[in-house]
């Protein structure tokens, strides 16, 4: 009987430790308790864009890290994450900026796919000192970009793409030393691509640089020379002069490259393209000269496009040019060769 009270007692304990440690992994696994005043802020975004269904988690009764959209660091419980995604019920809301910078913690930022969302962006944005990604992309968000966005000292991302922002880009944005990747296509603006632009990022990742469908004039800076980009897309503006020297050589990393629909004038006779490109589109500009042989031996090379051009001479054969139809080459002064017409003899 000594025995089996001894047994009982053992397998009490073990329950108990068991128990115990079951608890523990439930509490461990639940959501933190998040700071009063980023629930506080979260509350007033919530009211200032009209309280829109995808924020239907969002309620006193609940822990805000648990919140959708809500990102919260496991340490300290803050929030450090607001991604507003798609929602057509935010309607003709600004954005609530005074709210969002009590969001002190913030390191990133996202409001994309909100038609309804006007106005302007809102100078108070400059107070998220830790914030590392900016995004306000697909909305109805104009005026200028602004300076104050400099003031982001850690922001290594700024996409204020497919918006309807006016004027230049702002040259301050070159001071930004962890900005690695500019997206601002698809909005209205003007003047010239600041000269010292991703000029003093000294990070190891991938240089990412988008501002097609604007009306940007003037020429490519020739500090891109020295920045590695790796996709660069200045397609559809008012772009000109000779850009060969700043985006072009043959060790560059640069896998992504669209210079089309602008008024470029080079030479494409001695250019090196740089080894790893899989999209190259030079359309739509006044290239001259003649499709260097090396773009054959571009292995990974899937799109290519020099139409509409002022280019001459025989078409490289070989490599990948097999999977580039006429399409390619169209409406330049004499190319000639597979896939288009046979040269004559004036061609060469």
């Amino acid at each position: 009987m000594a025995a089996s009270s001894q047994q009982l007692s053992h397998l009490l304990v073990f329950f108990l430790l068991v128990l115990s440690c079951l608890v523990g992994a439930a509490t461990a696994g639940s959501t933190m308790q998040c700071h009063e005043d980023d629930e506080a802020a979260l509350l007033a975004i919530n009211e200032a864009l009209g309280s829109p269904y995808h924020f239907a988690s969002w309620t006193p009764d609940t822990f805000c890290c648990d919140w959708y959209d809500v990102d919260c660091d496991n340490a300290t419980g803050r929030v450090v994450g607001l991604s507003v995604l798609g929602d057509g019920n935010v309607t003709a809301a600004s954005i609530p900026g005074d709210a969002i910078a009590n969001l002190t913690s913030l390191k990133t930022l996202v409001m994309h796919r909100l038609p309804g969302l006007t106005g302007v962006i809102p100078e108070s944005l400059s107070q998220l000192t830790s914030l590392t990604n900016l995004t306000i992309s697909y909305t109805g968000v104009s005026g200028g970009i602004p300076a104050f966005l400099s003031q982001l000292t850690e922001l290594a991302l700024l996409d204020l793409s497919f918006n309807s922002l006016t004027g230049a880009i702002p040259a301050e944005l070159a001071d930004l030393p962890a900005l690695a990747t500019i997206d601002l296509s698809r909005n209205r603006l003007e003047g010239p691509i600041p000269s010292l632009l991703l000029s003093k990022y000294a990070g190891e990742d991938s240089v990412s640089l988008s501002l097609s469908h604007n009306n940007l004039s003037g020429g490519v800076p020739s500090g891109f020379a020295a920045v590695n980009l790796t996709h660069l897309d200045l397609s559809r503006n008012s772009l000109a002069g000779d850009p060969s020297a700043a985006v072009f050589g043959k060790g560059k990393p640069l896998l992504h490259l669209d210079l089309s629909r602008n008024d470029f004038r080079f030479s494409l006779t001695a250019v090196e393209v740089p080894e790893g490109v899989t999209y190259l589109d030079l359309s739509h500009n006044a290239i001259r000269g003649r499709v260097p042989a090396q773009v054959a031996d571009l292995a990974g090379l899937t799109q290519f496009n020099v139409s509409y051009n002022k280019l001459c001479g025989v078409i490289p054969t070989g490599g990948v040019m097999a999977k580039f139809d006429a399409y390619s080459y169209q409406h330049n002064k004499c190319l000639c060769g597979t896939p288009l017409p046979a040269c004559h003899r004036y061609m060469l």
